[in-house]
């Protein structure tokens, strides 16, 4: 049966996100979340390459022969990141030079090949663009929320050069919360990354339990209400 567009919007932000669930693209996700800055840039670049590859795959679906299919998406991604790496190059220079090769590995990430394979090749294109856009979120997400955490721990500052995203009027979005040498080095190196992504995925683990765990009316409180209503008595 096909997911709702309820359900699609769902798993991807939340149920079967790719970074807390299926935990795809962790290299990216662990090494360039040191910003919050940082993890935008990588986000939005990622979300267009699952939206415009999703719709893509799903627009020639039915023309890729089965035996050549994966060579053939591998292709459209690559094209589709080679654009976008030109792109962050022309207008995004700073913020380019700090991804470095996290831009060209966006062709490997799992996700991305993975939606394109088990979604889009089985579903329509207005389908397959709402799954690759809720994925790309949720993937972004994860990455805003363990950019911004070990930010603030490492350097007591939010949005830390965010010229390189937003222009010149970046200049003034950054927030500096404590001063930076009181920051917690830990966070901005590998071994807190790993911490801090352990940290999220903890967290949205006790957020399901607890949803999990609401009480629910049983056949016996039912049956209860119904006998001690007026009509029965």
């Amino acid at each position: 049966m096909n997911p709702t567009l309820t359900d699609i919007i769902r798993d991807g932000l939340w149920n079967n996100n790719p970074g807390l669930v299926q935990l795809l693209g962790l290299c990216p996700l662990l090494a360039i979340s040191g910003t919050m800055v940082n993890a935008i840039g990588l986000g939005i670049a990622t979300t267009l390459t699952l939206l415009l590859s999703n719709v893509l795959v799903s627009l020639i679906r039915d023309h890729a022969r089965p035996e050549i299919r994966i060579p053939v998406y591998v292709l459209i991604i690559a094209s589709i990141v080679t654009a976008i790496e030109l792109a962050m190059n022309a207008w995004f220079h700073g913020l380019y030079l700090i991804l470095g090769i996290f831009i060209p590995l966006i062709v490997t990430n799992c996700a991305i090949i993975g939606r394109a394979e088990a979604f889009a090749s089985r579903n329509s294109v207005p389908r397959a663009a709402l799954d690759g856009l809720m994925m790309g979120l949720g993937f972004t997400g994860v990455l805003i929320a363990l950019g911004a955490l070990r930010e603030v721990l490492g350097q007591g500052t939010l949005m830390a050069n965010a010229h390189l995203l937003f222009g010149d009027w970046g200049h003034g979005m950054t927030l500096q919360l404590y001063p930076s040498e009181h920051g917690f080095l830990l966070a901005l190196l590998p071994p807190g990354a790993f911490m801090a992504m352990g940290l999220l995925i903890a967290a949205k683990n006790w957020i399901d339990s607890q949803f999990e765990a609401e009480p629910s009316p049983t056949g016996d409180e039912t049956a209860t209400a119904t006998e001690a209503s007026p009509d029965n008595a």
